[in-house]
């Protein structure tokens, strides 16, 4: 026969026992809520981190990229500048060739040694002549139309006379060459 004193002894202990269960169930619902918690916090950060770190590396590279440009197209103004001389150069060169017998053969020299130093200098310094020559299609990336007019035997959009050269700083206009261009319609 059962004893009920031992019976509800055991219905005691097993009414604690589900308490004490429901209990470290409820904790341990809460700590892996914690967890997710955690792990959605870190996440969170981890993409916070790799995009700061994106945006360190895209600002590393645009910092070069300016330094780089910086460097190579630092000279643009004095490059400029010295543009006129090199006109000034040419067209006393080309005055003294003109004048023949009454020119200085050492004036010529000097200006045209002068000249080539100077073309040096723009080399260096990665200008580079844009030389059009009369008959070459008139290129509005390159040139600048100082005047049209018709002139029988060319296209319109010929080159008809060069004024002054261009110059390219790398690859960069710094000024274009100045031409006349052929305005003669197409027969």
């Amino acid at each position: 026969m059962a004893d009920p004193k031992k019976d509800d002894f055991l219905d005691d202990i097993d009414a604690a026992a589900d308490e004490e269960m429901a209990d470290l169930n409820e904790e341990i619902d809460d700590v892996a809520l914690a967890i997710d918690e955690l792990r959605a916090e870190r996440d969170d950060f981890k993409d916070k981190f790799m995009r700061a770190l994106a945006d360190a590396e895209n600002t590393r590279k645009r910092a070069e990229k300016d330094r780089r440009e910086a460097q190579a197209y630092g000279g643009t103004r004095i490059a400029r500048d010295l543009l006129p001389v090199y006109d000034n150069l040419n067209r006393a060169l080309a005055a003294a060739q003109d004048d023949g017998a009454q020119a200085s053969v050492a004036l010529v020299e000097g200006v045209e040694l002068t000249l080539k130093e100077l073309l040096k200098v723009f080399e260096r310094h990665g200008v580079t002549r844009i030389t059009p020559k009369v008959g070459d299609r008139f290129d509005p990336q390159e040139h600048e139309a100082m005047f049209e007019a018709p002139l029988p035997g060319t296209r319109a959009g010929d080159i008809i006379q060069v004024s002054a050269e261009g110059f390219l700083l790398y690859d960069r206009l710094l000024r274009p060459a100045q031409v006349g261009v052929s305005s003669t319609p197409a027969s």
